[in-house]
């Protein structure tokens, strides 16, 4: 028990600074800029779709396939949703088995009383749209206040679903609802939704092994003494949690490993420090300290927590946990012994990602996702558009481009809802890209890509075209079998045959629309039937 106390001390002492890169250690790439509106959350369905889930907190879900750059509606339960500030929709999680039961779950502050609801759904025939058939798990009373509402759902290793729960608001936790094991705000909770309770009246049941299970407090709760726990993860290797508790006036704080039926500290402790509110508690025999707290400097206010990285793309050091703050919009990591400022940003992060291959994002509550990138071998996204009146389509990379595509300065274009990835600098194994600009075709222009040098030498020399640079990197397939390196796609380039009076180039990594188009008269250009070079996953 000594040993408990040794530790609050020596982490109070070891774990204040956080360390600054001499650069930026990550990059940040754009997923989806435009169709989504406060986004709170992001997560995958773990059904091998690579399909990426986005929780908006007016209460609608939706759907993002990997190919596209367009989401579209999963799930609107706006109706049901009391949306604003700290409530929303605020939480979804996919059941283990959902590629075999179509179940999901999700967390919401339900419209007129505010009351914490955790109710299920199911996919329906069609895979991107949910059923609207609605089944309340759980419901909890969030009387008086409209903040900390915790708000996330995730399943753990052992099948069972860990709801992070918030105190119920106000400052200080004025009902000491934390330390209360008689409520269930201020706790991580867990229960089985495969199984129901008769007994108890529940559509769920606690799992024989919670804490206080058969003995006074409540079945569902597995551990204390929490004030916001808005966003915790499971290490996908490790099955550890870690949850991220969103602090009061002075510390921000990180605890794992999270051990059933132990205390986390608020409202006795925020972070390692005593806070005074339950005078003569302050005894760190009896709570677990955060492995890891930082101050309230430099603008920070409101921890974002993220998850361990096991991507397979060395975006960070795997085994590097990954987080961040809110109100400074910074992104940290952590080694397991300091914490490290890896970016900076202007976001409004409020909530990191996960993808089925471990890769993380960054969710911002103005209306976008990012995908967060090596800095060595950073990739972006190329985005397809479409001018209906030319019958030309148009790629590219160049985010102030896209910006003004999208808010139409350049008038007629739309988004095809297609993309995919380029690097967007000289990573190992790779070539750049020429872009060429011509006006000789008035009224319309053309825009044309190459990753062949020569071919690139060649159009430079011709007047009609105008060099516009080199845009970005690309790998190139094998000489002699025009097959791309393994985690990658070939990327068709397909020749219009200057149908129209202007020449025009369509660039896809979708062989069906390859095919589709020289079936229309298009023609393959590249190597083999088309193949111009190879993009990242």
């Amino acid at each position: 028990m000594k040993s408990l106390q040794v530790l609050r001390h020596a982490t109070a002492v070891a774990i204040l600074a956080v360390s600054l890169p001499v650069v930026a250690a990550i990059q940040l790439s754009p997923v989806v800029t435009v169709g989504i509106t406060t986004p709170t959350f992001l997560v995958h369905a773990g059904d091998v779709s690579n399909r990426l889930f986005i929780v908006q907190q007016n209460g609608i879900i939706r759907v993002l396939h990997p190919s596209a750059s367009l989401s579209s509606q999963f799930l609107d339960i706006r109706s049901k949703v009391l949306a604003g500030g700290e409530r929303g929709l605020l939480g979804l999680a996919f059941h283990p088995q959902y590629a075999s039961n179509g179940r999901f779950f999700v967390y919401y502050t339900r419209v007129d009383d505010g009351a914490l609801v955790i109710a299920e759904y199911g996919v329906s025939s069609n895979p991107d749209v949910a059923n609207v058939a609605e089944k309340i798990l759980l419901t909890i009373p969030h009387p008086t206040n409209a903040n900390h509402n915790g708000g996330m759902l995730a399943f753990g290793g052992d099948g069972y679903l860990y709801i992070g729960v918030g105190d119920g608001g106000s400052a200080n936790d004025p009902p000491n609802n934390a330390q209360n094991i008689n409520v269930l705000l201020g706790k991580i909770l867990r229960i089985d939704v495969d199984r129901s309770d008769a007994a108890a009246g529940t559509p769920y049941a606690a799992p024989p092994d919670n804490p206080y299970v058969n003995t006074d407090g409540r079945d569902e709760i597995y551990s204390i003494g929490w004030r916001n726990p808005w966003r915790f993860s499971f290490d996908r290797l490790t099955k550890q949690q870690w949850v991220a508790d969103v602090g009061e006036d002075a510390r921000e704080e990180v605890d794992t490993p999270i051990v059933k039926g132990a205390n986390y500290g608020w409202r006795t402790y925020e972070g390692t420090a005593c806070t005074g509110n339950n005078p003569g508690q302050c005894d760190p025999v009896r709570f677990i300290p955060p492995v890891l707290e930082y101050l309230h400097t430099g603008g920070r206010c409101s921890i974002v927590g993220g998850y361990v990285y096991r991507g397979t793309r060395n975006t960070v050091v795997p085994g590097t946990y990954i987080y961040g703050d809110y109100c400074t919009g910074e992104i940290f990591g952590w080694d397991g012994s300091t914490q490290t400022l890896l970016l900076d940003t202007n976001l409004a992060i409020s909530s990191f990602g996960e993808d089925e291959e471990g890769e993380l994002y960054v969710v911002d509550l103005n209306g976008a996702i990012w995908k967060i990138e090596g800095v060595g071998n950073a990739i972006t996204r190329v985005i397809e558009y479409y001018h209906p009146a030319f019958n030309h389509y148009f790629v590219t990379a160049d985010r102030d481009e896209i910006a003004m595509l999208d808010n139409a300065t350049f008038s007629g274009w739309v988004r095809t809802g297609l993309y995919f990835n380029v690097y967007s600098s000289n990573a190992p194994a790779t070539v750049p890209v020429c872009r060429f600009f011509s006006t000789a075709f008035a009224p319309k222009s053309s825009h044309f890509y190459t990753s062949d040098p020569l071919e690139c030498s060649i159009v430079k020399s011709n007047p009609d075209w105008q060099f516009e640079g080199e845009v970005f990197n690309i790998a190139l397939p094998a000489f002699d079998t025009d097959e791309c390196p393994f985690g990658s796609l070939q990327i068709f380039r397909l020749y219009n045959n200057g149908e129209g009076g202007a020449p025009n180039h369509r660039y896809t990594t979708e062989g069906f629309i390859r095919d589709s188009m020289i079936e229309q008269g298009w023609i393959p250009e590249g190597a083999g039937v088309g193949v111009m070079g190879c993009a990242p996953l």
